[in-house]
């Protein structure tokens, strides 16, 4: 990037609002759990797990109109699409606070996602813009420990703006925070696709970018990998407040059980930050997925088995969450890398790939909610393995960096070098 963009914007600077950006994302989904409850009582709806739809919802606006903010940001630059998105997401949520309905509340956490696409799209293609390699991955990793900051507090905040008004407090907060990360990126963030770099918005430049980003063997596959974990934890995040409340009965303690999970994948991908330069990002990535797999089957088994306390269920998903950590960055950087000529192209496709495909993974797992955790570990053991499938198509069979080669062979020149 140009030595005007370093002095605009410094790394700690930039890296904190990527991750605030993407933090609008985490904070949609996870400040409404403490809230599901009442809003189902506010509007009539009568199953829990049909309360679950409010985060489907959400998901799946955001996961379709990635498809959309690919091929514009690469044609427009980031700046634009990026304003215009955030602020379809401030107008949805504040919107959302007037929801006579629960089918207009699902309707106006559909749009809202749509506008959240923007920023599930940009963020990862300016870093791209910026960064590449194992410095990537770094600034990846240092991007999803504050972002996985969100997480660890939303619950309790949630909570709190139920202790002191209705649920609809939870979208002014969303509106009013939103509002002001978009002041921040208005006022600091400049522009980093230059000119001579941008793709022309025809059909057959699009359908170009988009063929491109779908026959890179290696990079299309972490992508499909990625969506199989995704899909793991967005079934967890919808039945988690069934889980802690429910089963455990946690009762106003679950935020604090929720950030306490949060808080090992922010730790994860701050201990991957400081190593991934040193190790690769294959060899993290592939032993994180086994670890994964593996305790997400003793997980199961322990399920089915009956015999499942919470420090034992609070333990096996300890080590899962952590290993989630280390995979999610990883695989996100290694799927991104040699697509930098289509960066905002191949964001909105694994974008729309793990955000519709988790949102419909988790969102089946999430039904089939018995009481038990049975459904959720079935859905981490099952999409662990599905992902290590993908890293063997990624890497020729090979794992922990042997293939490395598939990078640089499939890779695809950088537009304007």
């Amino acid at each position: 990037m140009s030595d005007h963009f370093t002095r605009v914007l410094s790394r700690p600077e930039f890296i904190a609002l990527m991750a605030a950006l993407m933090a609008l994302n985490a904070l949609a989904i996870d400040v409404m759990l403490p809230a599901l409850p009442y809003m189902g009582e506010a509007l009539g709806v009568v199953s829990e797990n049909e309360r679950q739809y409010v985060i489907a919802a959400y998901m799946l606006g955001m996961g379709i109109a990635v498809l959309g903010f690919g091929p514009l940001t690469d044609r427009f630059g980031r700046r634009a699409p990026l304003l215009a998105g955030m602020g379809i997401y401030v107008v949805a949520a504040i919107a959302a606070v007037f929801a006579p309905s629960f089918a207009v509340l699902l309707v106006l956490r559909f749009i809202q996602g749509m506008g959240a696409a923007s920023v599930r799209v940009i963020a990862t293609a300016v870093v791209r813009d910026r960064y590449s390699g194992r410095e990537m991955a770094e600034v990846m990793s240092l991007t999803f420990m504050v972002f996985m900051a969100i997480p660890i507090v939303a619950p309790g905040i949630g909570q709190v703006l139920l202790l002191t008004g209705p649920w609809q407090a939870i979208f002014i907060f969303m509106g009013l925070l939103a509002a002001v990360f978009w002041l921040w990126t208005y006022i600091r963030l400049p522009e980093t696709l230059p000119v001579d770099a941008r793709r022309p918005l025809s059909f057959k430049a699009v359908l170009s970018g988009f063929v491109i980003v779908f026959t890179n063997r290696g990079a299309f596959s972490y992508g499909l990998a990625g969506m199989f974990l995704f899909g793991a934890l967005f079934g967890f995040i919808s039945s988690a407040q069934q889980i802690y409340v429910d089963i455990y009965g946690l009762g106003v303690y679950f935020p604090v059980a929720f950030a306490a999970m949060a808080g090992l994948m922010a730790v994860s991908s701050f201990t991957n930050s400081r190593i991934v330069r040193r190790l690769g990002m294959r060899r993290l990535s592939h032993g994180a997925v086994l670890s994964f797999t593996a305790f997400s089957g003793v997980w199961l088994a322990f399920a089915l088995s009956g015999f499942l306390p919470l420090w034992l269920f609070f333990s096996l998903l300890a080590i899962v969450m952590f290993s989630f950590g280390w995979a999610a960055s990883n695989m996100n950087s290694l799927s991104m890398e040699p697509l930098g000529a289509v960066a905002g192209t191949a964001s909105a496709v694994f974008g729309f790939i793990q955000t519709v495909g988790g949102a419909l993974i988790g969102s089946y797992t999430g039904q089939h909610f018995n009481g038990t955790t049975v459904p959720t570990a079935t859905g981490y053991f099952l999409m662990g393995a599905l992902a290590l499938v993908c890293i063997l198509v990624a890497e020729r069979g090979r794992l922990f960096g042997v293939g490395e080669q598939y990078a640089h062979a499939d890779a695809v020149p950088e537009a304007g070098h």
